[in-house]
């Protein structure tokens, strides 16, 4: 590949990465794909996947370029797929516009696609590519890939914190540790999320909905409450909203109420009378859940981290501090050398906080089809 060419392809699909991240909020249980249509130099179409059960990137990109896209370059973030969902196949949609080249980003995690797609194109006589800004592609559906092929959803902790490390002082006051603007840009992780994760204990101290407000969505992420003992109330506020989960080590005479006041309730036991994390997390994959954000406690969130199961930890830090009060991580080690020493993503002021994004999880190694 001629080094003109191979700028050109990133440039394009950089503005395809632009137009998939238009549906970040919107296309769960589906990937953010877009889309980007070249001939002479000149983008004849584009167009994003919305949501899902509506069409794909790359048929919004052809109505746009209608005859215009005979013998040019589509380019999409994600490999086209060959088979029959809710909509017909976008390899056989681009194989009979004339498309003279496909350029995606990377090839489809999903076991019905993984390479047929390209490989169906190459076959009908277009010229294909992939790898274009893979890194960039994959982090846009970092959660997609991981139910793909881990089977279990992208699993994010948030935390708001101290500079000593505290999320609430010893009675459970937290109201408010970080600023405004943090509290803000916390609905935004939510707005994306596919589902919400908590404690019954947070639900008791805190009575929180886990919804997402002061920010226009087309859905509310569906909400999960571990609660080994049904001990949710029947009143609390996050049964007000459709989509609740009370996920169960043991029944109990709590169930039919619960389910009385819309909410589902899954029985996962595990060890000590605890709810399974991990097959809870499997449960979640099979409900379509991409990414999860987790809003909890310290022992919830330390449970987390320690089965293995937290990919990435959101922290937003104030700087203030409260002396003794609950640790952000409830979890003991028994040597230092046991440590977690999560890799640094970002570091980002939001108004007079820190936000840390930290991975415990490094996509490129996780993710091996």
């Amino acid at each position: 590949m001629s080094g003109q060419l191979q700028d050109l392809d990133h440039l394009y699909m950089q503005h395809a990465l632009r137009l998939a991240a238009n549906g970040l909020y919107t296309t769960t249980p589906n990937p953010r794909v877009g889309c980007v249509i070249v001939r002479d130099g000149d983008i004849v179409g584009e167009g994003w996947h919305v949501r899902a059960g509506e069409p794909h990137a790359e048929v919004h990109a052809l109505r746009m370029a209608g005859d215009r896209a005979r013998g040019a370059t589509a380019y999409v973030t994600l490999e086209p797929c060959s088979h029959h969902g809710r909509t017909p196949p976008c390899a056989d949609a681009l194989v009979k516009a004339g498309v003279a080249r496909v350029v995606a980003a990377m090839t489809d995690p999903n076991p019905q696609v993984a390479g047929r797609g390209l490989a169906g194109l190459a076959a009908a006589g277009v010229e294909t590519a992939s790898g274009v800004l893979e890194t960039e592609a994959r982090e846009l559906n970092v959660g997609f890939i991981s139910r793909m092929l881990r089977g279990r959803p992208w699993t994010r902790i948030k935390l708001a914190a101290s500079l000593d490390g505290r999320i609430a002082l010893d009675d459970g006051q937290s109201k408010w540790i970080t600023g405004a603007p943090a509290r803000a840009d916390v609905q935004r992780w939510r707005a994306r999320s596919c589902a919400m994760l908590t404690s019954v204990e947070t639900v008791i101290a805190d009575d929180a909905q886990l919804t997402v407000r002061d920010f226009e969505v087309e859905r509310q992420p569906m909400r999960i409450v571990v609660d080994s003992r049904l001990r949710v109330p029947t009143d609390a506020a996050i049964l007000r909203t459709p989509g609740v989960l009370v996920a169960a080590a043991v029944d109990g005479p709590n169930r039919a109420a619960l389910e009385a006041a819309g909410a589902e309730v899954a029985l996962l036991p595990g060890q000590d009378g605890r709810v399974d994390l991990a097959a809870l997390l499997l449960l979640l994959g099979t409900r379509g859940v991409n990414e999860l954000t987790v809003e909890a406690g310290g022992v919830l969130a330390g449970a987390l981290l320690q089965a293995g199961l937290a990919d990435e930890l959101v922290l937003y830090q104030a700087p203030v501090l409260i002396g003794r009060g609950r640790a952000m991580l409830d979890f003991s080690l028994a040597s230092l050398s046991e440590r977690y020493a999560p890799r640094v993503v970002e570091r980002r002021s939001v108004g007079s906080d820190l936000r840390w994004t930290l991975r415990f999880t490094d996509p490129a190694q996780a993710f091996q089809a």
